[in-house]
């Protein structure tokens, strides 16, 4: 017999986490900051207006100005990342949007799934792993140590496990 929250039911889920990488930069802030970066760019040109090696230095500097332009579009895009954790009583599901990809799905049974926090051994400090269904998963990577901690003892809570 299920339980509350069913997933097989059509019921809401009883715990939705939802992770995104940390933005830095608002984009107000990005429009200031290649605003300020054109401004600082012109002050060595000032004296060269009229010159013609305004014409030579001129391509280098738009230069620059666009590629810090397009990486930091390229920053935005990546921020676009998204995990999402559902958990039912009968069904955990994880799904990754990243940009530029189709999203990845996992799921399993919340009883059997098994959380690990690596603190030290681990491809970063406190990786933090979803293992269930035959496969093992990473989640939050793109998160601190500190928030990978928070997160393992959050799930840890809402699992019912004890930390």
């Amino acid at each position: 017999m299920p339980g509350s929250f069913s997933y097989r039911d059509g019921d809401a889920p009883q715990a939705r986490i939802a992770l995104w990488p940390h933005r830095s930069l608002p984009k107000k802030g990005f429009v200031f900051f290649i605003g300020a970066t054109y401004c600082l760019l012109l002050i060595p040109v000032i004296p060269l207006l009229g010159t013609p090696v305004l014409w030579g230095l001129l391509p280098f500097l738009m230069m620059a100005l666009g590629g810090i332009y397009i990486a930091l579009q390229r920053n935005y895009r990546d921020g676009e990342l998204r995990e999402e954790l559902l958990l039912w009583s009968d069904r955990l599901e994880l799904t990754r949007s990243d940009p530029r990809r189709p999203p990845r799905r996992w799921e399993a049974n919340p009883f059997w799934v098994r959380l690990n926090l690596i603190e030290k051994s681990g491809p970063v400090p406190f990786y933090l792993t979803l293992s269930g269904a035959g496969r093992e998963v990473e989640l939050g990577a793109f998160l601190s140590p500190e928030e990978r901690q928070g997160l393992y003892d959050e799930l840890s809570r809402v699992l019912g496990r004890n930390v």
